[in-house]
């Protein structure tokens, strides 16, 4: 047993087998087979008689296979990978080896005795020469999987059994880096349940799954492309494999398949939160939105933040002639600039560190390069912050866009795109009232243009939606860093609900709504099915495997709601082409009037009365009522 140990450690210790040495062992297969077929058709008195003759068959079928193993390439895999496809090649290149050795005998029998040669035993040999050399195939790959595969390797099933499934089995089953091993297909179809696919079993996917995968030692579970929807939607199932310590491995959400690929199993990445949440695909046409941003100069204002940079990213790959990156953060805003410099190097791409309400500035920035799209990002979004500090929310969210919205009218801005928030509905606190006048301003301004009260051509945008995941300050990198610490997580409240998004998602469908509005519009966002926070959480500490995390109750902090609105009350939508997008019909405001509500806002941003400022807020936007905070008795 130790010799045999040792032979195992040198082999799989080697890249590979050379070619000549599987080469040399197809042939001795190939002459021990003849040499056996002969035995047992002459017997060892017949063989003995014709040795002579006997040998010059063997030597003309060792040349008519060797081409055959030539043009097939048989001794050049590595054995210890083979798949179906090796096999294939070993049987035509025997059949070559066949065709040829029955032409040359043929050719041969009238100038050389060949009376002992049958055609049955030629047939012979080609069977037993090929049944052998699959053996020794199979053999060395059967000894790899268990010397090697069983140390190092985790025993995987594949959720599907469809394209993916079958294209992420092969990657495993042909992948040298010996990661997984294949043990079973779980599958939704009563008519694939229990069978055999690629030499395992084929599960049911019920109630028992999880038990199956604990009693065979299984650890692991991909998911294929193909079921990834409906995977993330059987939370059942997804919480029970987390509870059983069970890994998933899903496609990333971030990069798309297009259904026909092959996949590469090292692809698959192990799940975060964000992958499970049960979410539908959003389908947009990208080629169309590049159409319009292509060649084009576009300003993005909060470059360097979580939503301003995702937009850096998407708009860079259709070429625009310039891109102008503005943000007041240095260190984030130069991760944006050795980003563009080491991914899109022929992009030019200006970071301007600087403050979006600096008016001096921004007209600089305006007159300098003129842009034919601003995207306009920047913003304070802490809900507590900005109850603390409302003079900053006006100074900055307000007044901040009003300049930049100002100066895309003065310099002949083809479109300006305000990202807003789901908080601008009903606002209880501070902040998504900031972001609800914003959304009055630039609406009336859009208002006057086309009545022809103001001169300009800029059409103004709005898009709505809520909570990106994973963006800068949100709650998942909250409780992940939590969990690390050993906890508790906390959770404002048991019942508190809120919307998600991916952050790529969330932008892809800004610059969408972008480009298709025409001016005026508020374009609100199907965020699907919002999630309870405690939820989350609980599914955040499964996921991570640690153990004895309390999560606390804090209780709503200043300004926070229990759920998040993406309409008024009052408001409605009407459809666009695309089912995730509706566009809100708002109420209409003045300009003259948004414009001296304003006015009077930074008047008092300037004296830093929080409660004057609340109080004039509240006057512009009626429907805002805090909740949880000082500003209550404005209120009543």
């Amino acid at each position: 047993m130790s010799f045999l140990n040792d032979i195992s450690h040198w082999y799989f210790s080697k890249r590979s087998l050379p070619y000549w040495g599987i080469y040399a062992i197809d042939s001795l297969i190939l002459l021990l087979s003849g040499c056996g077929i002969y035995f047992l058709d002459f017997g060892l008195t017949g063989v003995v008689r014709n040795y002579q003759l006997f040998g010059y068959l063997l030597l003309i079928s060792w040349v008519a296979y060797s081409v055959g193993f030539r043009l097939f390439h048989t001794y050049s895999g590595i054995i210890r990978y083979s798949s179906f496809v090796d096999l294939q090649r070993v049987a035509y290149a025997n059949l070559v080896g066949l065709g040829l050795t029955s032409v040359i005998y043929l050719l041969l029998q009238e100038l050389f005795d060949l009376s002992v040669y049958r055609f049955v035993d030629n047939l012979m040999i080609f069977f037993f020469v090929t049944v052998w050399m699959w053996a020794f195939r199979v053999m060395i790959k059967s000894l790899f999987d268990m010397a090697y595969y069983s140390k190092k390797a985790k025993r995987v099933f594949i959720f599907g059994t469809k394209h993916g499934g079958m294209s992420l089995a092969k990657s495993i089953r042909s992948t040298e880096d010996a990661k997984y091993i294949l043990d079973g297909f779980v599958t939704d179809d009563l008519q694939f349940a229990g069978k055999w696919l690629m030499g395992v079993k084929v599960y049911l996917n019920d109630e028992e799954l999880v038990s199956i995968m604990r009693r065979r030692h299984t650890n692991t579970l991909i998911v294929s492309p193909v079921y990834s929807e409906k995977f993330r939607r059987n939370e059942a199932l997804v919480s029970e494999l987390l509870s059983a310590g069970i890994h998933i491995l899903m496609y990333p959400p971030t990069m798309e398949w297009d259904g026909k690929s092959d996949l590469n199993v090292q692809a698959m990445k192990e799940v975060d939160i964000e992958d499970l949440l049960p979410r539908e695909k959003i389908e947009i046409d990208m080629d169309k939105v590049g159409e319009q941003l292509r060649g084009q100069k576009i300003l993005i204002t909060g470059a360097a933040g979580s939503i301003g940079s995702e937009i850096v990213r998407q708009v860079a790959i259709y070429q625009p002639a310039e891109l102008i990156l503005i943000d007041q953060a240095e260190t984030p805003l130069h991760d944006v600039r050795l980003e563009m410099a080491r991914n899109w190097p022929d992009v030019k791409a200006h970071t301007i560190v600087s403050d979006i309400s600096n008016q001096s500035k921004m007209e600089e920035i305006f007159q300098s390069y003129q842009p034919h799209y601003v995207f306009h990002a920047a913003a304070y979004k802490h809900v507590p912050m900005m109850e603390d500090n409302p003079s900053e929310a006006i100074q900055n969210n307000v007044y901040g866009t009003r300049v930049m919205a100002d100066l895309a009218v003065k310099y002949g801005t083809k479109k300006f795109v305000m990202v807003s928030t789901d908080k601008a509905v009903n606002p209880t606190n501070v902040m998504g009232c900031s972001k609800r006048i914003c959304e009055i301003y630039v609406q009336s301004l859009d208002k006057a243009i086309k009545e022809g009260k103001i001169k300009g051509v800029t059409q103004f945008v709005t898009t709505r939606f809520g909570n990106v995941l994973g963006s800068n300050g949100s709650v998942i990198p909250l409780f992940k860093n939590q969990i690390k610490a050993g906890g508790p997580i906390t959770v404002t409240h048991p019942d508190i609900i809120r919307f998600f998004m991916l952050i790529p998602e969330a932008c892809k469908l800004v610059l969408e709504a972008g480009t298709m509005g025409n001016g005026g519009e508020i374009f609100v966002f199907d965020m699907g099915e919002p999630v309870r926070i405690v939820d989350l959480a609980k599914r955040m500490i499964k996921l991570s495997g640690a153990k004895n995390i309390e999560i606390k109750f804090t209780g709503l902090r200043d300004g926070e709601k229990l759920y998040e609105e993406v309409l008024n009350d009052m408001e409605v939508t009407k459809p666009t082409h695309h089912p995730k997008i509706k566009i809100a019909e708002v109420r209409e405001y003045d300009y003259e009037e948004a414009q001296r509500n304003e006015e009077r806002l930074l008047e008092a941003s300037y004296r830093f009365d929080d409660m004057e400022i609340v109080r004039i807020m509240k006057e512009i936007v009626p429907e805002f009522k805090s909740q949880h905070s000082k500003y209550e008795v404005l209120d009543k």
